[in-house]
C-alpha cells in the first residue's frame, strides 16, 4: 500500500478541505502531521500528530516538513464575491508567501512529493468545460484576475521546483469544493454555503444576484479529498489535473436543491439579472483525472447539498433539526 507508514504532512489540515484530507488519510494507514498556529484541530484524533507552526514564517514551514514523506499543501485563503478593493491582495499576498515557503521547505527537508492546489480561475472564460492545457491559451476572466494570475504563479513555483530538486511537484486545479465544514461567514463564503445560510434563515422573498442561467461545476470535498490521495499516489510528473465533478449545474438548480433540502417552501424566488454574476459559465474536463487517476466523482449534487445542509443546521445554538 503506498501510504503504509509514510509520513504526510496536511498543511491547513485545521481547515475545511485539509480536515476531509486528514480523514481520509485515517483510513490508509499513514502517519499524518498537522501544523497548528491560529486554529486547533476540529476533532481530537490522538493518531494525528500536531505541531505548532506559522507558515507564514520559513522557520514554520520547515519545521513543519521536517522529517516527512509527502505534504499536501491545503493551507491558505481562497477568494469570494464579498471581498472587495485591497483585501483582495491580502488573500493573493498570504497565498504566495505559504506556498513560496512551503515549495522551498520541500525541497530544503529532502520531501518526496508534495500536492499544490492551482485553480479553476485561473483558465480563460471558455462556455465549455475547459482541459488542462488551455489554461494559459488566454487571460482569466477579469472577476478572477487577481487570484486566477496567483494560481497560475504559483503553478510555475512548483513546475520550477520540481525540475529543479528531487521533490517532484503535484498540481491539482479544483472545481468549485462544497460541503460540511464549508465556510458560512457572511462576507467571504461561496455561493452554496452563502445560499444554505440564507435558506435557513427562511428569506422571503429569496434573490439571487444573475439570471439563474449561470452554469458552475461543485464537487464535494469528500470527493476532492479521495482526489488529492489518488494524485499523491499515482502522479510523478509535474502535470497538471482537473478535478471536478464532470457536471455542470445553474444556480436556479442550485437554489432548488437547497430550498428543499432546508425545507423553506412557499418561497418566493427571483433572479435579479441587473445584477453582476461574474461569469456565465465556469466547468472543467476530468478526462485526464479519469484516465490518470481513475477518479470518478461519487457524491452526485443533490445528496451532497443535503449533507452539508445538515451539518450546518447541526453547527446552530440551538441545532435546528
Amino acid at each position: 500500500m503506498f501510504y503504509s507508514n509514510k509520513k504526510v504532512l496536511v498543511t491547513g489540515g485545521t481547515g475545511f478541505v485539509g480536515s476531509h484530507i486528514v480523514r481520509a488519510l485515517l483510513r490508509t494507514g499513514a502517519c499524518i502531521r498537522v501544523p497548528v498556529h491560529v486554529r486547533q484541530m476540529q476533532a481530537d484524533i490522538s493518531s494525528v500528530e500536531t505541531v505548532f507552526a506559522d507558515l507564514m514564517q520559513w522557520e514554520g514551514c520547515r519545521a513543519a516538513a521536517r522529517g516527512v514523506d509527502y505534504v499536501i499543501h491545503a493551507a491558505g485563503t481562497v477568494g469570494a464575491a464579498g471581498v472587495k478593493d485591497y483585501q483582495l491582495m491580502e488573500g493573493i499576498t498570504k497565498n504566495l508567501i505559504l506556498t513560496a515557503h512551503m515549495l522551498q521547505a520541500s525541497w530544503a527537508e529532502g520531501v518526496k512529493k508534495i500536492v499544490v492546489f492551482g485553480s479553476s480561475t485561473g483558465y480563460p472564460p471558455y462556455s465549455h468545460p475547459v482541459k488542462e492545457e488551455e489554461m494559459w491559451l488566454d487571460e482569466p476572466h477579469p472577476a478572477y484576475a487577481g487570484y486566477g494570475w496567483m494560481r497560475r504563479y504559483i503553478e510555475k513555483l512548483g513546475e520550477y521546483v520540481s525540475g529543479q530538486s528531487e521533490c517532484k511537484v503535484v498540481i491539482i486545479r479544483p472545481s468549485a469544493v462544497y460541503g460540511p465544514g464549508d465556510n458560512f461567514m457572511e462576507k467571504t463564503s461561496h455561493v452554496i454555503p452563502a445560499l444554505i445560510k440564507r435558506s435557513v434563515g427562511r428569506e422571503n422573498p429569496f434573490i439571487v444576484w444573475g439570471t439563474g442561467d449561470e452554469v458552475r461545476d461543485f464537487i464535494h470535498v469528500a470527493d476532492f479529498a479521495r482526489a488529492c490521495l489518488l494524485a499523491l499516489a499515482k502522479c510523478n510528473d509535474f502535470d497538471p489535473i482537473n478535478i471536478g465533478s464532470g457536471k455542470g449545474s445553474t444556480i436556479r438548480e442550485i437554489v432548488g436543491l437547497i430550498l428543499d433540502a432546508v425545507g423553506h417552501k412557499d418561497v418566493q424566488i427571483f433572479f435579479d439579472g441587473t445584477k453582476p454574476a461574474t461569469i456565465p459559465f465556469r466547468m472543467v474536463s476530468i478526462d485526464k483525472a479519469r484516465q490518470m487517476l481513475d477518479f470518478e466523482p461519487q457524491i452526485p449534487l443533490e445528496e451532497g447539498i443535503r449533507d452539508t445542509v445538515e451539518w450546518y443546521m447541526s453547527t446552530l445554538t440551538p441545532p435546528i433539526r
